[in-house]
């Protein structure tokens, strides 16, 4: 039986609420980051968690984790992008604003559209050409690039390495959506998600094994901020898994572009991490354009 699709404004309440909680986990990492933890820890616990997580979701649901040959090569694929994606990601968290990281990082929607459009697809549509160049406007304006007083390579110091690691994870994030959408589109989400967050395990777990580059968090705050980042991850995953199939025809998933300005908010409560008023006009154009750009057409 299709699931049962939900009042449109509470479609839009529940993915406001689940993107919150996909910030928070890049929140706490921030703080797990800031109390010993490293970026490899992180990603192993987090997606060791998550695989668990969604493991005993498909066992409860009765969903069969049979998998053909063909498909686990590519999710394979698909797991080791989303490997580098978190690193990538995690990276950015832990040296530059959280709120920027997420910024840089979301700008993943352009990226597939190019990626596309490059390996033969459809030229991207008039409204993504308009909004790309607007987004990016924003971008500059909330990652503050003329700094203070002007000097960008001042600033570009400051935050360069930050902004290339969210770059690289958006590029890879979206090298992943692209692969899915071709050669995974009629797996299951669930049993992909199980298969792809497994992968990015193995290669955290493995990878920081043979590096000894593990490192855990030195006091209690630390190992909370590690723990929370990790149901945080799993939860908004799986709420997703829950809430995407009773959206009906509904576009809401632009809606988890919120998630940078919850960010904004959080990590000035919490990292005391505060932005200029412009930054957040920035940050407003970057999330509009990118709402605008995959909102449906009527």
């Amino acid at each position: 039986m299709a699931a049962q699709p939900i009042p449109r404004w509470a479609g839009v309440a529940l993915m406001l609420l689940i993107s919150v909680i996909f910030g928070s986990n890049h929140i706490a990492a921030r703080i797990a980051f800031d109390h010993g933890t490293n970026v490899t820890t992180a990603v192993a616990f987090r997606s060791a968690g998550t695989a668990l997580f969604v493991l005993v979701l498909l066992l409860l649901s009765g969903i069969s984790l049979k998998v053909e040959r063909q498909n686990l090569g590519r999710a394979l694929a698909v797991g080791l992008l989303i490997a580098v994606q978190s690193y990538c990601l995690y990276s950015a968290v832990a040296i530059i604003p959280v709120a920027l990281a997420l910024l840089a990082f979301n700008t993943h929607p352009m990226a597939l559209s190019l990626l596309s459009w490059l390996s033969g697809g459809e030229r991207p549509a008039k409204r993504m050409l308009v909004a790309m160049p607007v987004a990016l406007i924003g971008l500059a304006l909330a990652l503050d690039v003329y700094g203070r007083t002007g000097d960008i390579a001042g600033r570009w110091t400051e935050i360069g390495a930050g902004v290339l690691w969210a770059t690289g994870a958006s590029l890879s994030f979206a090298a992943a959506m692209l692969l899915t959408a071709h050669k995974l589109g009629s797996m299951d989400g669930r049993l992909r998600s199980f298969l792809t967050m497994s992968v990015v395990a193995v290669v955290a777990i493995a990878g920081g094994a043979a590096a000894d580059a593990f490192a855990l968090p030195v006091d209690a705050t630390g190992w909370g901020a590690l723990a929370a980042l990790t149901v945080f991850y799993g939860t908004a995953i799986t709420s997703l898994f829950v809430v995407l199939p009773k959206l009906g025809a509904v576009n809401n998933m632009a809606i988890l572009n919120f998630e940078p300005i919850a960010v904004l908010g959080i990590a000035w409560v919490a990292l005391g991490q505060a932005v200029a008023p412009l930054q957040v006009a920035g940050a407003l154009v970057v999330v509009g354009a990118i709402m605008w750009m995959g909102a449906e057409k009527k």
